[in-house]
Formats: C-alpha cells, structure tokens, sequence
C-alpha cells in the first residue's frame, strides 16, 4: 500500500517563497476541555507543552 501522504501529482510545481511572503503557523492546543493559542501560555505552561510525550496508536492483531 503507497502512502497518499507522501505522494505528489505528476505534474506538481515547487512553490517557493520570499521571507517577506511567510507568516508564523500558529499553534492551538487542548487545555482543560476548549483551545487555547500556544503564544497565550505563560513561560511554566510553554514549558510543559513541549515536555509532551506524543505516540501512534497502533492496529490490534488478531488471532485466529
């Protein structure tokens, strides 16, 4: 199986752009049940985001 995240159309072009053209990605995290901007946290929550231990859920194998 080919992994579609990865796959690029034939005829794709490379986008490139100036710095002046760039704009900061924004990171959003779920606190406490709503979310809240990453650039809202004090420097002791910041902290703890990127302490954040991140996993892949993998498929069950079955017997039989």
């Amino acid at each position: 199986m080919t992994d579609l995240c990865h796959r690029k159309p034939a005829d794709s072009k490379q986008i490139v752009l100036d710095d002046a053209e760039r704009q900061r990605c924004e990171i959003w995290t779920r606190v406490m049940g709503y979310h809240r901007p990453l650039s809202s946290f004090n420097i002791g929550k910041k902290g703890e985001f990127h302490e954040r231990k991140y996993f892949s859920e993998q498929c069950a194998q079955l017997d039989g």
